[in-house]
């Protein structure tokens, strides 16, 4: 007998749960997009997605989703020939590379694998080593949504500077903007990337860049740059329609613009602390079922190496998508699969999974899905420790995680 009849629950990385309050502001009629009520309201968005990245710069929207972020960015700091520093830990570190790749970029690639975050010593030695300063930019992902791997930013900033490269800073925040704590200007970043679908909790359909005073005068003359992606118009447009180039994306916006006013409302350091606790409330559960049996396990082994907006871990064998499979079928909560962790071929490609815990998500989903996760195991007869649920309600209690030695 099956008990998903009823409200299913996305636990996956993107698109994330969309707020009533979004889905209400946009189930609207057409606005007029040539005056009047839409053309006020974009104004006001412009300042907010500004504090949302932390930056006094600049910022562009498309229609658009990830990719298109990253297509964005591309084509406004580089010529055909220039050569990017690409540093990866995951999946979409490799993403953003080939897509560079495909626009004629060379591209210089630095694999941190799946379990660790990028070495600054590793990139301050690449940016050495790069005496004629062909490197344009140095791309990588704050949090990437595959590994679940968070780079530590400021560190990388810090490698650049100690190598002297006047190098661009690029970074892809579409996983972690809205969930992690990060500060564009703050930490010396240059061009961010995001969409609308994860942590700003609006359905798939808008991508954002931000850029330095620094990166806008360095990319001015970018012969891969086109009418519809340059970026300087959408920042400071003359006219409404410049800031898409066409047609706005109406619905879309009138839902950005109600989850940009919930953000603010609990305030971001808020939304920041409590996407920290529901991470940390999954890891202990993780902690404590891996404790009967070692093939359950986090794939990044520090805590300060895990983004707080999804988690990446490994069941074992072919369990992990076994237990995909019956949370969504019996329970009705879809996890998120293993993505780039292993190729089909492999024989543990069924072994991994991810566990979304990003934008409007609270305690009773997360400890909800755990506790779906949890029966699952036990019905498949996985073995796994105990005192997993224990575990995790002690940290959303406000209390700390026991030590995973403790539970083995």
């Amino acid at each position: 007998m099956s008990l998903a009849h009823g409200h299913p629950y996305l636990a996956i990385p993107g698109p994330s749960v969309t707020p009533d309050r979004v889905q209400r502001a946009m189930h609207r009629t057409s606005p007029n997009i040539y005056e009047g009520q839409l053309v006020e309201m974009v104004e006001s968005l412009w300042p907010d997605l500004k504090r949302l990245a932390g930056t006094a710069n600049h910022v562009a929207a498309y229609i658009g989703n990830g990719h298109g972020a990253w297509e964005a960015a591309n084509t406004n700091m580089f010529n055909r020939g220039d050569k990017a520093l690409v540093l990866s830990c995951g999946r979409f570190g490799h993403g953003w590379a080939a897509h560079a790749r495909d626009m004629g970029i060379e591209v210089e690639l630095l694999d941190f694998g799946t379990a660790s975050p990028a070495d600054p010593a590793r990139v301050e030695a690449a940016l050495r080593a790069d005496t004629g300063h062909r490197i344009k930019a140095v791309l990588t992902t704050h949090v990437d949504t595959a590994s679940s791997i968070r780079t530590d930013v400021p560190a990388i900033r810090a490698a650049i500077d100690a190598a002297g490269h006047p190098a661009l800073f690029a970074v892809d925040c579409i996983a972690s903007m809205g969930c992690d704590e990060y500060r564009m200007d703050q930490w010396g970043v240059d061009v961010t990337v995001a969409a609308s679908q994860k942590g700003l909790m609006t359905p798939p359909g808008m991508a954002f860049v931000w850029f330095s005073e620094k990166a806008r005068v360095q990319c001015g003359q970018s012969d891969l740059s086109t009418p519809y992606w340059r970026w300087g118009p959408r920042a400071a447009p003359e006219e409404f329609w410049q800031y898409w180039f066409g047609t706005a994306p109406t619905h879309t916006l009138y839902g950005l613009r109600e989850a940009l006013d919930m953000i603010f409302e609990e305030g971001l350091a808020q939304v920041w602390t409590r996407h920290d606790t529901l991470a940390r409330t999954v890891w202990a559960a993780f902690d404590a079922w891996g404790a009967g049996n070692p093939a359950i396990r986090l794939n990044a082994a520090r805590p300060e190496w895990r983004g707080r907006s999804v988690t990446a871990a490994r069941i074992g064998g072919e369990d992990g998508t076994r237990l995909r499979n019956w949370c969504e079928t019996q329970a009705g909560v879809t996890l998120g699969i293993g993505l780039g962790m292993n190729s089909a071929e492999d024989p543990n490609a069924d072994g991994f999974l991810r566990v979304a815990h990003m934008g409007h998500v609270n305690a009773h989903m997360t400890l909800g899905a755990l506790a779906v996760m949890d029966a699952g195991l036990k019905a498949l007869s996985i073995p796994h420790g105990d005192g997993a649920l224990s575990a995790a309600a002690r940290v959303a209690a406000g209390g700390s995680a026991p030590d995973p030695a403790s539970l083995a």
